[in-house]
């Protein structure tokens, strides 16, 4: 399979809508120049489309492998990692304190999309490897960050985090994992975790499980679990690999897709109990998980971008090559599909859906370096309230969109896009999982409701109100059909998400089971406004190029497409709004029973 990395249009959203020269005033990331920024991501495309993306096929016919409690990654999996891991590509935003370089989770967004389009089933490996990192910085020991993160930052170890069980599911309330405390400060962990993603693999010498468990003492419920870290080997004090921990991978899933990407039962204490040690405070893990779990459903929600991307790569070069059918105005002799205005539509609504879908997620990256450098004040504030009410977004509407477009794909390839040969099916299959783990849509659309909407009155969501109302004036000063249409149809949209948010949050508290009928309406709905939103400034960025006098067709192909995308996705939102407000009780009327 092949995959050329969009650079310049990653470029145009790092800089004109993320504002790369703003992140990079930011203490410690002052070395994220647009020349350097622009080095790491071409090299980051070649090696995609060099080393990863010919993988993709032959990871998914072979898959991983497991035998004797051992997984063996697909063939030149092992390989490619390692130059991965030499390319310094692991350590690319993590801390210099560990060996780390330090650069944006901007940079980072930008970078992983090149990873993912190119090998979903790759990328699974360093994105639970980073999100571990992530929890043992802020909160590990001083002992356990010296004795694990650098070479889980060099990529020579990598990590995982193991949360749900068999009887559990979402509901991390019911898990039933044991940790016994012993005599030198360690524990002994018992039980069986599902759905590890990289659980075991050959590629690295050793892997480091965040496991989550409950002491003897504690309470029921959430409030009683710890978090754990269990290596599959033990480290002894001069950093060498001791004896094989009792931590196992019992066999593997056989999935829809991704199937380079073992997903493994892991079960601990078979043979007397795994030794693991306590991370932070006993009876704080889930808080300390979710760590790990935002940067997660960050990354899951560039999946679904990325897939997309991939989709649209290989539907667009099916078209111009595919010859059939006459032109619909009646030229004589077939031609390209690309010439046909129902192709040409899918096509459109693939690429407009997917730059706003970058708009997106690169500005909520940018956002989440500013709350992390910017100092404690208000500014810093604001800007972790968007991150906060936008993850879910970014989780739930890109893949939910990825998906859309992944299927779209395969429609453009006709019956061809049905035979696993052309590919086009194996990004739809690969994209599919995207809407489920790291919490399903509807788990997204009750936490942002629940958590992000109704908690605070909506007040995070009045402020990017606010914003998007200043984007949507100035497009409408700009005059012309290209922006009359975009500010027309982004009035609208903003006018459908106020009264469904002012809905949710007046209802909430007294009906809060009508309201949750909505909640994934919601989220698409936000979702939708607010890629229109970015899309409309796409369109004046692109605008003020050809102001300047920029010549590039590029910058008119940006407006076109943020128009087609204000006229094509934006006139869904009042629809969204009201199936928002007036939908609930309809579909809880029925009895149980009918169903």
């Amino acid at each position: 399979m092949t995959y050329t990395a969009p650079l310049k249009d990653m470029q145009f959203v790092l800089r004109e809508i993320a504002r790369l020269d703003q992140v990079s005033l930011l203490p410690g990331y002052e070395d994220a120049t647009d020349e350097t920024v622009d080095a790491i991501l071409t090299e980051a495309a070649r090696f995609a489309s060099g080393v990863l993306a010919p993988l993709r096929r032959d990871g998914d016919l072979t898959g991983a492998r497991w035998a004797d409690r051992q997984v063996t990654a697909a063939p030149g999996f092992k390989d490619a990692y390692w130059q991965f891991v030499e390319g310094g590509w692991n350590a690319l935003s993590c801390s210099p304190e560990f060996g780390g370089q330090g650069l944006p989770k901007l940079v980072l967004a930008a970078v992983s999309e090149t990873w993912k389009s190119a090998n979903h089933a790759f990328s699974l490996c360093p994105m639970l490897t980073m999100g571990a990192i992530e929890a043992l910085e802020l909160v590990g020991t001083p002992e356990q960050k010296k004795k694990f993160l650098p070479r889980m930052v060099s990529g020579v170890w990598t990590g995982t985090m193991n949360l749900t069980e068999p009887q559990a599911g979402s509901d991390l309330a019911a898990i039933r994992t044991r940790a016994v405390p012993q005599a030198d400060g360690s524990y002994r962990i018992f039980g069986q975790k599902i759905f590890i993603t990289w659980g075991d693999h050959d590629m690295t010498e050793n892997t480091i499980h965040l496991v989550l468990a409950r002491t003897p003492d504690a309470p029921e419920g959430v409030k009683g679990i710890s978090l754990f870290v269990v290596p599959k080997f033990m480290v002894n004090d001069d950093g060498s690999l001791g004896e094989r921990n009792d931590a196992w991978c019992i066999s593997i899933e056989h999935k829809l897709g991704i199937h380079a990407s073992p997903t493994c039962v892991m079960s601990y204490g078979d043979n007397g109990g795994a030794t693991g040690y306590l991370v932070g405070r006993e009876n704080d893990g889930l808080k300390y998980m979710f760590i790990m779990m935002n940067a997660a459903r960050f990354a899951v929600g560039m999946e679904g971008l990325a897939a997309a991307e991939s989709a649209y790569q290989k539907a667009v070069t099916y078209a111009r090559e595919r010859v059939q059918s006459r032109a619909i105005e009646g030229s004589p002799g077939s031609v390209p599909i690309i010439r046909h205005p129902d192709v040409r539509r899918m096509l459109m609504t693939m690429k407009a859906g997917i730059e706003a879908m970058r708009a997106l997620a690169y500005s909520v990256a940018a956002a989440t370096d500013h709350a992390l450098q910017l100092p404690p004040g208000e500014a810093r504030q604001q800007q972790q309230a968007f991150v906060d009410l936008m993850i879910p977004v970014v989780k739930g509407w890109l893949t939910e969109t990825g998906n859309e477009i992944a299927s779209l794909g395969v429609q453009v390839h006709g019956g061809m896009g049905y035979m696993e040969e052309t590919g086009a099916a194996q990004i739809f299959r690969d994209a599919r999982i995207t809407t489920i783990y790291e919490g399903t849509t509807g788990i997204q659309a009750n936490d942002l409701i629940g958590r992000k909407l109704a908690r605070d009155g909506g007040a995070a969501l009045r402020g990017v109100v606010s914003l998007i109302a200043a984007t949507q004036a100035d497009a409408g000063s700009r005059g012309g059909p290209n922006f009359g249409s975009i500010a027309s149809h982004l009035k609208t949209g903003l006018a459908a998400l106020e009264q469904a948010a002012e809905y949710v949050v007046a209802r909430y508290d007294g009906d809060v089971r009508t309201v949750a009928v909505g909640a994934v309406p919601f989220l698409k709905l936000m979702g939708t406004v607010c890629g229109g939103w970015y899309m409309a400034r796409s369109a004046l960025a692109a605008q003020a190029h050809i102001d300047a006098g920029d010549p590039d067709p590029f910058y008119a192909g940006k407006i076109a497409t943020a128009r087609f995308y204000a006229e094509h996705f934006l006139p869904l939102a009042p629809a969204l709004a009201r199936v928002i407000v007036q939908g609930g009780e309809s579909a809880l009327m029925l009895d149980e029973a009918a169903f």
